[in-house]
């Protein structure tokens, strides 16, 4: 019986043919295995990371068992990890206020009253209001969509704010 010339593959020069020889045969298994998007080269070159910081222990003819164990059981976690992440982001995520309970409600219902407001509102008016308030336009663009002059954006622009603070008169 033969007796094998190194215990382990710490040296160097054997890590390197090690890694020269399986590098692109664990690449390709765990590529046809996971596909692309769970990146089979970096997870290829961490389970040759892991052979390395434990080579005093991996026997040559272990090496490539260990390797591939290794590089599975990193692809694995990754998918675990793929599916919490993918269940987290699925789950709507409560949300959480500072603000006391009588403040949230007074809040919705200022809100309901805006909204209310807005909808008495003459379609011309609102039209312009929204398109000047929530959209952010000028004068002379609202215009320009609505074909009318500038002189007619501003008064029904100034006519909803008259009516929205009457409407709104308490708040």
């Amino acid at each position: 019986m033969e007796k094998p010339i190194h215990k382990n593959i710490c040296n160097e020069n054997l890590f390197a043919s090690f890694f020269d020889k399986h590098f692109k045969d664990l690449y390709n298994f765990l590529y046809y295995k996971f596909g692309e998007r769970l990146s089979p080269e970096d997870k290829a070159q961490e389970a040759f990371l892991k052979v390395w910081q434990n080579c005093h222990r991996i026997t040559p003819d272990k090496a490539k068992s260990f390797l591939y164990t290794t590089a599975n059981n990193l692809m694995i976690n990754q998918v675990n990890h793929e599916k919490v992440k993918l269940r987290y982001a699925e789950t709507p995520q409560k949300q959480h206020t500072n603000e006391s309970p009588e403040y949230v409600l007074e809040e919705k219902q200022y809100l309901d009253k805006i909204e209310k407001a807005i909808e008495n509102l003459t379609e011309a008016q609102r039209v312009a209001f929204l398109l000047n308030r929530v959209e952010g336009k000028r004068f002379k663009e609202i215009a320009a969509i609505l074909d009318i002059s500038v002189k007619a954006v501003e008064k029904r622009i100034y006519g909803a704010l008259k009516k929205l603070r009457k409407d709104i008169e308490g708040l």
